[in-house]
Parts: C-alpha cells; sequence; structure tokens
C-alpha cells in the first residue's frame, strides 16, 4: 500500500519503511522552535531536567515577534529571558528586533525552514511550513522543552484528507479565500488531528505566498498539519530564498485518504468569516451592511510581500475612510524594506494609513490595536474568536488583503470592485 507524503516524511524521521495512521512514533526534529509567549515556558520545563545544553544549537529556533516590541514590563521580561537562554546555549536561529519577522514569514525567508523535514514549534500556525512540503506542527511547551533536550518528538500519525484544487481563480481570489471556504465547508473541527493535503491543476494558479496562507490556517480546521507538494513554483521559490539541500517527498498513487474533497476555485468568490469562527464564511456579495472601526493587514497569515502589494494597488491615489483606523503590519524586515523601496509604503501612507514594524501585535490582542468594547475590526488575520483581539464584546471579520483594503477606504467591508 503507498504512503502519504505526510506518512513518508515521518517514516523517514523515525528510520521506519513505513507508518500508517494512528500509529504511534517517536521521530527525529529536525526544527524545534518557539517565541516569545512559549518559549520561556519551555526554557524553564528544559532547566528542570538538569541537561546543560540543547541537543543542537543549529536546530533550535528562537523568535520573539508577539509582544515585540516590548509592550510592557512583563513582556520585556520574556523577551530577556529568551535573549539570555539563546546566548547561553548558542542558539543559531535567534532573530531579535531589527532583524526579527512574524515567526511562520522569516523562517522560509531565512531558509531556516526546508522541504521534507519535520519541524515542531510551540505556536499553532507552525502549520505554515507545509507549503515547502515539510511535516510542521504545533505543539505545547514542554514538548518543546523535551525537543530541544533530545531531538525527538511523539506524534501520532494523522490521516491525511486530499483536497484536490481544479479551475482558475476569480479576479481577487487568493489562498486566503480558498481556505476560508474549505473551513466553511467542514468546519473547524473537519479535519481534527488530520493532515490537509492539497493538489491539483488550480495550484498552479496559486502563489506560494497564497500557499503558505493556505496551510497556516489548516489549524483553523482542526488540522494536524496543511502540506502541498513541491513544484516548480516551489523550486523557484527555493532558489529566490537560497534554500538548498533539501529532501523532496511526494504522495503514492495508491495512497489512502480519510476523504477527498474537490474545489473549482473558478466557483469562489472572495470570502469574509464573520464572527466569532473561520468557519462562518460567506461570499462578498453575500455579506450585508457591515460598519467597522478598524481594518488590520498583516500577521503570519497575510503579511507576506504579495499581500502588501494588493492592499497598496487598492490604496494608491485613495484616502482611508475618516471613521477607520488603518495598521498594516509587514511580516519581515526584508519585506518592510522591499516596501519602502517599491512604493507600497507611500501608497500605504499617502492614504491615511499606519505602518507597523514586524510584529503579531493585534492579532492576538497583544498590542498595536487593541480593540475597545462595541468596536469592529476586518482582519487579514487567521481567527476570530470572542475576545480574540481586545474586549469580549468586540468583533472580528476575516478577509483577505484587497478586501480589508477596500474596505478601509469605504468604511464598511466592500469588495475590491466597489472602490476601483
Amino acid at each position: 500500500m503507498g504512503m502519504t507524503i505526510t506518512e513518508k516524511i515521518l517514516a523517514a524521521h523515525c528510520n521506519k519503511d513505513e507508518v500508517k495512521p494512528g500509529e504511534l512514533i517517536m521521530a527525529k526534529t529536525d526544527i524545534v522552535l518557539s517565541n516569545d509567549i512559549t518559549g520561556p515556558v519551555a526554557i524553564r520545563e528544559f532547566q528542570k531536567f538538569g541537561i546543560d545544553k540543547v541537543f543542537d544549537p543549529a536546530q533550535v529556533a528562537m523568535v520573539p515577534d508577539h509582544f515585540s516590541p516590548a509592550k510592557d514590563i512583563k513582556s520585556a521580561e520574556l523577551a530577556k529571558e529568551m535573549r539570555t537562554f539563546a546566548r547561553e546555549q548558542e542558539i543559531h536561529h535567534y532573530f531579535e528586533m531589527g532583524k526579527m519577522g512574524i515567526e511562520h514569514c522569516l523562517l522560509p525567508e531565512q531558509a531556516v525552514v526546508k522541504p521534507g523535514q519535520l519541524i515542531i514549534g510551540a505556536d499553532s500556525h507552525t502549520v505554515t511550513y507545509g507549503a515547502m512540503g515539510a511535516f510542521s506542527s504545533g505543539v505545547g511547551s514542554t514538548d518543546i522543552a523535551v525537543a530541544m533536550a533530545t531531538g525527538e518528538v511523539w506524534l501520532r500519525v494523522p490521516e491525511s484528507i486530499k483536497v484536490v484544487l481544479t479551475g482558475q481563480p476569480k479576479k481577487y481570489v487568493v489562498g486566503k479565500d480558498v481556505i476560508l471556504y474549505l473551513i466553511g465547508k467542514i468546519g473547524v473541527d473537519g479535519a481534527r488531528y488530520k493532515t490537509l493535503e492539497f493538489v491539483g491543476e488550480g495550484l498552479k494558479q496559486l502563489s506560494m505566498d497564497s500557499r503558505f496562507t493556505m496551510c497556516n490556517m489548516a489549524i483553523e480546521a482542526g488540522g494536524k498539519s496543511g502540506i502541498i507538494g513541491i513544484d516548480e513554483k516551489t523550486i523557484a521559490y527555493l532558489e529566490e530564498t537560497n534554500n538548498r539541500d533539501y529532501l523532496i517527498y511526494a504522495s503514492d498513487e495508491d495512497a489512502v485518504y480519510s476523504q477527498v474533497i474537490e474545489i473549482d476555485l473558478s466557483q469562489i468568490s472572495p470570502q469574509v468569516a464573520k464572527p466569532h469562527l473561520p468557519s462562518n464564511t460567506v461570499a462578498i456579495e453575500e455579506i450585508e451592511e457591515t460598519f467597522i472601526d478598524q481594518v488590520v493587514i498583516g500577521s503570519c497569515t497575510n503579511g507576506r510581500m504579495e499581500d502588501m502589494i494588493a492592499a497598496a494597488e487598492i490604496l494608491k491615489g485613495k484616502s482611508v475612510h475618516g471613521d477607520i483606523r488603518l495598521i498594516v503590519i509587514p511580516g519581515t524586515q526584508q519585506i518592510y524594506k522591499e516596501c519602502m523601496g517599491n512604493g507600497v509604503f507611500d501608497a500605504i501612507i499617502d492614504a491615511g494609513g499606519l505602518v507597523s514594524t514586524p510584529t503579531c501585535g493585534p492579532c492576538l490582542g497583544g498590542h498595536m490595536g487593541i480593540l475597545a468594547k462595541g468596536e469592529r475590526a476586518l482582519s487579514t488575520t487567521n481567527r476570530n474568536f470572542v475576545g480574540r483581539m481586545g474586549h469580549p464584546e468586540s468583533e472580528v471579520y476575516l478577509c483577505n488583503p484587497a478586501i480589508a483594503a477596500a474596505s478601509a477606504i469605504s468604511g464598511k467591508i466592500v469588495s475590491p470592485e466597489e472602490v476601483m
């Protein structure tokens, strides 16, 4: 019986010829990741083991991105704890302010993560790296502590759902709309502890930035991971980021899937997820008149270059509505610098938007755009749970960057076509 790409990667990392869904394994890790919220917890647990050194300082990554730059004394202390540990352990992949970015935008850009790897992170959106043909998944801080000590992680081999994409997407339909549509179709637990494997001719129509977005939000359907096999677009991206010495795995034709879902991209409109679940999705044409107070464009979901350009193209020569706060957050310093040079920031700032240094910030209700009671935000982030971005009586709607930019101009949620 054939194996899926996920099963092949996991088998290789536990030195087996094959693994099957449901099997419990101890697998070797390639990258062990944590951030300024989860890292300090993992560090404290690691220190209880009485071990002097991490298993390999070249395979541990630490990125203080959630509350960075530090928003208060407590967050400064958390960042200091990570910084001190990284220096003591001589961690190779520690990214401080001025060099850092949002972790799931940064690590692919810096070629820290590679195809064929097994990557775990104490952050649920670690699933992002599946877009590069890696198995990547979020785990708890105690799992990270053990992995930093041993280089291994305990896993149950997940079943896989094959998502077959066909057709040509409509204008303004990108990866964010594809994944929101899928989550709306199967629900927030429709892929619980399963891998969402995206395949099909439709993938050729989707950029790497769109693919990162799709895998990033696999967790919002309950997925253990999201994954996409290597193709010409992946290889071009790897060359662009100077990513070398990787392994390519592909699913066998006779691999077994728990479910097959077919999506015709030509039938999808830009999507909006209404409060308070990512699965509460409707096509933009179906959204009722919804006035908003704040628009956020950024995060590990939509803070990449393509997202910045999409927003700038809508905003150029226009003005943000007087009742709207527009916050734009590039995912990395490199993206920030590119935006400075290619006119993206000019378009955003001239329109009346605010540009932030790379940070998770408002996505998790951390800083840089907290919502007050009764306020409503439209955001390109990944979650819209109750109180996600601030007061429990605020509301968050999710969308792609083009809808977000158009709505910032309009003052209410609209299709980009209404302002162009």
